[in-house]
């Protein structure tokens, strides 16, 4: 199973970016998909999960301003991501999990300049 993330870059303060994440497989073969990040010198963080039953779920501080989505046709799922601020600069991955089995695509970098 390959994940494979694209779509970060730089953005001000404000903007917005959408990431995406695709499976080389069918994302109804995972639990749940989901993205992460990691800030230089600080633990990977959960940021966002979509469910099989397409339950989402946000960590606090996204809430409101990133979308998860999933497209199925296209393998893929996204994180739209608005009125980013500072604080979202991180590397973003993006995780399968298919029983106990975890599966993590590639970081790609979000700086988001002030």
């Amino acid at each position: 199973v390959q994940l494979q993330a694209s779509g970060g870059g730089l953005v001000q303060a404000g903007g917005s970016l959408r990431l995406s994440c695709a499976a080389s497989e069918s994302i109804l073969s995972f639990n749940t998909l989901g993205w992460y990040r990691q800030a230089p010198g600080k633990q990977r963080e959960w940021v966002a999960t979509i469910t099989n039953s397409v339950t989402t779920n946000y960590v606090d501080s996204v809430k409101g301003r990133f979308t998860i989505s999933r497209d199925v046709a296209k393998r893929t799922v996204s994180l739209q991501m608005n009125s980013l601020k500072s604080e979202d600069t991180a590397s973003y991955y993006c995780n399968g999990l298919r029983g106990r089995a975890s599966y993590w695509g590639q970081g790609t970098q979000v700086t988001v300049s002030s």
